[in-house]
């Protein structure tokens, strides 16, 4: 009777979402040509506040001044718009009938195609572990969550990176081969994801088990394994009740990345200096250049079949993100399909920022995709590269792969983002599969742009 129930949640959520939307256009449609205007200047200002965020973020002096204020004054417009039509009450009724639908398409989206959880295997508690620990990473949580005594209290033995002079940097990689030499069976770090990838690199390369603890600043990829990103402490349960995943290890160049490889926009503004200490100020000031400038260097990506030409930013991810945008990543549901995900954006004027925000990823100027090796080639002999965050410069081409489970990462066995219910994005959401759900039919659609 269960699975009858299971089959018949989807569908009905989808039904509901497809009312509501329904609902929200009709109301719209009934309030008669008023509504009509609001619906329409609703369009509009969604296009002039692309154009203004366009304008606010490749413009300098009085055009990002105007810029800005065009963004701001387009959503205010619409509403005193409405106002004034005296079709405001039944303009809220519309979107919360559209907001509701929304959110009954993504629930049907996830109970129609659940999320499968990455397998764990057992795997004896380490006797030896040896934990490296970054103490000015997150703004201090080593010391902030007791770190250090807890990782003993446990049996680890915890090497505190030395941060007194900001000049000198630790080889991190080299302290984590020390601590293989001597016996370590198994090799963690708190820290940022660059740190991460550093000494993974390492414990794969020896096969031994990984730990993550959250401690960085934005944790990606203890997000993307189900950690706690709160309360990296919890992160410690895994050296006395832990289990093992096999996940995915990136490539680029003879560097290991655990999350993303940017190229282009983003890679530029990293290696500024001034980034670190002012990141808004830094983003703004070189933007203009890199987007509508002479700034920036040509790039070509081949990504298997599929070629992606002069793209202003290019993101390469150790497995593709569920449903990425150029603003929120999202989350990776899995780190084991074998598979690096690609999105590349190209926008070069206010027409093509406004059909970015009309259309998302159907959007010409938005290439999503998948693929086991991206090679990347650029009008120059190296090129600055992002790697986890990280500012290198690498010789072209540029080479991303993938090797597929080649980490064997121990997690706790409670973590509170393993459950794929708990992933608020696990789909991409497409009225289309929505319909075809609703409708008793099975699979997904397919759509342009995805391989």
């Amino acid at each position: 009777m269960s699975k009858v129930v299971d089959r018949r949640r989807p569908r009905l959520l989808a039904r509901l979402a497809l009312l509501c939307a329904l609902a929200a256009v009709l109301v719209l449609i009934l309030t008669g040509p008023h509504g009509l205007l609001v619906l329409l200047a609703e369009f509009v200002g969604l296009v002039l506040m692309a154009v203004g965020a366009w304008w606010a973020i490749t413009r300098r002096a009085l055009p990002r001044i105007a810029g800005a204020a065009l963004a701001v004054a387009a959503p205010i417009g619409v509403v005193v718009l409405a106002y004034g039509a005296e079709v405001l009450l039944l303009a809220v009724i519309g979107l919360a009938l559209w907001l509701v639908g929304l959110g009954c398409a993504r629930a049907a989206l996830r109970a129609g195609r659940p999320a499968r959880p990455m397998p764990v295997r057992e795997a004896p508690p380490p006797r030896r572990p040896v934990l490296i620990m970054n103490p000015r990473s997150g703004g201090g949580k080593v010391e902030r969550f007791d770190l250090v005594r807890r990782a003993e209290e446990l049996g680890a033995r915890v090497v505190l990176l030395d941060t007194s002079d900001p000049s000198l940097r630790q080889d991190v990689a080299e302290l984590a081969r020390e601590a293989v030499a001597e016996g370590a069976d198994l090799l963690g770090v708190a820290g940022g994801d660059g740190t991460q990838a550093l000494v993974a690199a390492v414990a794969a390369e020896h096969d031994l088990p990984f730990l993550v603890v959250s401690a960085g600043t934005r944790n990606h990829f203890a997000m993307d394994l189900g950690l706690d990103r709160a309360d990296p402490a919890t992160c410690l349960d895994a050296l006395r009740d832990g289990v093992e995943l096999a996940v995915d290890l990136g490539r680029v160049g003879d560097r290991t990345f655990v999350n993303t490889v940017s190229f282009g926009a983003y890679a530029q503004i990293v290696q500024s200096p001034q980034y670190r200490d002012a990141k808004a100020a830094t983003v703004m000031d070189t933007l203009p250049d890199l987007l509508v400038g002479d700034g920036g260097t040509r790039l070509t990506a081949q990504a298997d079949g599929h070629r992606i030409e002069a793209p202003q930013a290019l993101l390469v991810s150790n497995n593709p993100y569920a449903a990425p945008d150029p603003v929120d990543l999202g989350r990776r549901p899995r780190l084991d399909g074998g598979v690096l995900g690609v999105l590349g954006i190209r926008v070069d004027t206010a027409a093509q920022a406004a059909e970015l925000a009309l259309l998302g990823e159907r959007a010409g100027g938005l290439k999503l995709l998948s693929a086991r090796q991206v090679t990347v080639h650029a009008d120059a002999p190296e090129i600055p590269v992002a790697v986890d965050g990280e500012a290198l410069t690498l010789p072209t081409p540029v080479v991303c792969t993938l090797r597929h489970r080649a980490l064997r990462v121990r997690v706790p066995r409670d973590r509170p983002g393993a459950d794929p219910a708990q992933q608020a994005r696990a789909h991409r959401l497409d009225w289309r599969d929505v319909t075809r759900l609703a409708l008793g039919r099975t699979g997904p659609s397919r759509t342009g742009g995805h391989s």
